[in-house]
């Protein structure tokens, strides 16, 4: 993974996943301090899995039914389930310019046992969308693996051309 040289990183080691909220969220606990805490994964946007305002807002941009974009944020899920579950000791990259989001939320890059970034294997796989949304470094990055999932329709691109 490249990262924006220019710009300052705060790393954090001794973090578990403690709880997958959806494809780009999730629970993790110091594992030293039991301090817990809500990640949301940079640069990207995954489906939701639950009905609410945003469900809503992503029915009426992708002019999909909320039904199959719930089915969409349940497979997001359960692709982070099995790469990152539970239990996984994970290391969490934040830029030091864009740490929070805005509902206050730590943003952040998080990089599995084996050295690689779940952010990108998200969009890779074509789990999960780019989105300057969740703005981060490696968005024009994360445009292209968004752009390489969908003309390889993997992923929920198998099942759409976008969501």
């Amino acid at each position: 993974m490249q990262y924006n040289a220019k710009a300052p990183f705060i790393v954090e080691t001794h973090w578990q996943i403690e709880e997958v909220l959806d494809g780009d969220s999730i629970i993790i606990s110091n594992r030293f301090s039991q301090l817990q805490k809500e990640i949301r994964l940079y640069g990207l946007d995954a489906p939701e899995v639950k009905l609410n305002r945003k469900m809503i807002e992503d029915e009426e941009k992708s002019h999909l039914p909320a039904q199959l974009l719930l089915q969409f944020g349940l497979q997001s899920l359960h692709f982070v389930l099995s790469v990152a579950p539970p239990k996984t000791t994970v290391t969490i990259i934040t830029e030091q310019d864009n740490y929070y989001d805005y509902w206050n939320r730590q943003l952040g890059y998080v990089i599995l046992p084996n050295g690689e970034c779940l952010n990108d294997l998200l969009l890779i796989n074509g789990y999960a969308k780019a989105t300057h949304q969740y703005y981060c470094g490696r968005l024009a990055e994360y445009q292209a693996m968004n752009r390489q999932a969908q003309l390889d329709g993997v992923g929920l691109y198998s099942s759409v051309e976008k969501f």
